[in-house]
């Protein structure tokens, strides 16, 4: 019997118009009152591999920070209800956005499900359930995979993959949709502005089918490291959601690479010279240079995910999307892995290969 095969056939993405970053970095500056943190802030933030980050908040009139009037964030920080009826009406339009880029790189017509993943927010009827009737197709089969955080287009992509090998004409629409910039905090803590400073709104979409095409993927994996629960934590407070980014998530994630177990299972049985592209979700600098040295890569391994990062931020589950992406448009991408950290503290990913379509 010949085994069936998944395939990501194209990706694409989406983010909002409004260009966020050095607004955020006056109103975090503002927030310190001690001089010598102030300062240290600033220069985490110089050195910090973002040059832009996207919402789908506009600045208050004038062009001003959120917190100026008219701004989402005047008067104090927003209950979570106000945070969630923002979701309710912006995350779906983005993730359309996104599907509509899609489309413009594959076709869309029989799509048999929809697995959607999204951390920050939830309503009901589901956003998974508003973009189905969006696009006219009501009936379809849905998955939700809510609150796993930034791995969880992995997850997405994964339950696309043994969807698409268990039902061959299946077609399989998978997309994570992330607005981050809906919770701000107010604080003072350095560890809480460099983590909120990271992130950023952003949208993916991709057609996961059995037809050859796109990146065929491999050897799924999911590790996670031991004693690491309390490093990456996302609860649910009055004013939003609350981070918690622990500075300790690089060394960590640094020495679980180079574990020789971790690797056995990361790279499952290929040579580190057979990967000739890496996927790794844009989580920040720090987090980048950590698997460049817990892997031994050579520099200029993680291009796409520090361009994304430049580009865009840090977006949660919608990140990873991204930076496949970016590698399925340039040619000599033809074998490599992909792989997300998130809470727990785990990794997800899954190896993926170059296929040309047609071919079985």
């Amino acid at each position: 019997m010949t085994e069936r095969r998944a395939f990501i056939n194209a990706i694409a993405g989406a983010t909002p118009e409004h260009d966020v970053h050095r607004l955020f970095i006056d109103w975090a500056e503002a927030q310190v009152e001690d001089e010598r943190m102030r300062r240290l802030f600033m220069r985490m933030a110089d050195r910090s591999g973002i040059d832009h980050r996207w919402s789908v908040l506009p600045p208050a009139p004038g062009g001003l920070r959120h917190d100026a009037p008219g701004g989402f964030y005047h008067g104090g920080m927003p209950p979570t209800s106000t945070r969630m009826a923002c979701y309710a009406e912006e995350a779906p339009k983005l993730a359309l956005a996104a599907i509509e880029n899609l489309r413009a790189r594959t076709d869309l017509d029989g799509i048999t499900h929809l697995v959607v993943a999204s951390c920050t927010g939830f309503i009901a009827p589901g956003i998974d359930q508003i973009i189905a009737r969006a696009l006219g197709i009501p009936n379809v089969e849905r998955t939700l995979v809510g609150f796993m955080g930034c791995y969880a287009a992995v997850s997405a992509l994964r339950t696309a993959y043994h969807i698409a090998r268990s039902e061959p004409r299946a077609r399989v629409l998978a997309v994570t949709i992330e607005l981050c910039t809906l919770h701000l905090q107010e604080t003072q803590q350095l560890e809480s502005l460099l983590a909120m400073l990271q992130f950023s709104d952003g949208a993916a979409a991709a057609l996961v089918t059995s037809e050859p095409g796109g990146f065929e993927m491999t050897h799924l994996f999911s590790l996670a490291l031991q004693e690491s629960a309390e490093l990456i934590q996302w609860k649910i407070g009055d004013t939003g959601f609350e981070m918690t980014l622990s500075g300790e998530v690089p060394n960590r994630i640094q020495h679980a690479l180079e574990d020789e177990a971790v690797r056995a299972t990361l790279y499952n049985g290929w040579g580190a010279g057979e990967i000739d592209s890496w996927a790794v979700h844009a989580g920040g600098r720090s987090i980048l240079d950590a698997v460049e040295r817990g892997l031994a890569l050579p520099q200029g391994a993680l291009f796409a995910s520090r361009e994304i990062l430049a580009e865009r931020g840090n977006m949660s589950s919608a990140t990873l999307m991204f930076v496949l992406a970016l590698l399925m448009e340039r040619p000599g991408t033809e074998r490599g892995a992909a792989i997300a950290f998130g809470p727990g503290l785990a990794a997800e990913g899954f190896h993926f290969e170059r296929a040309d379509r047609g071919t079985a």
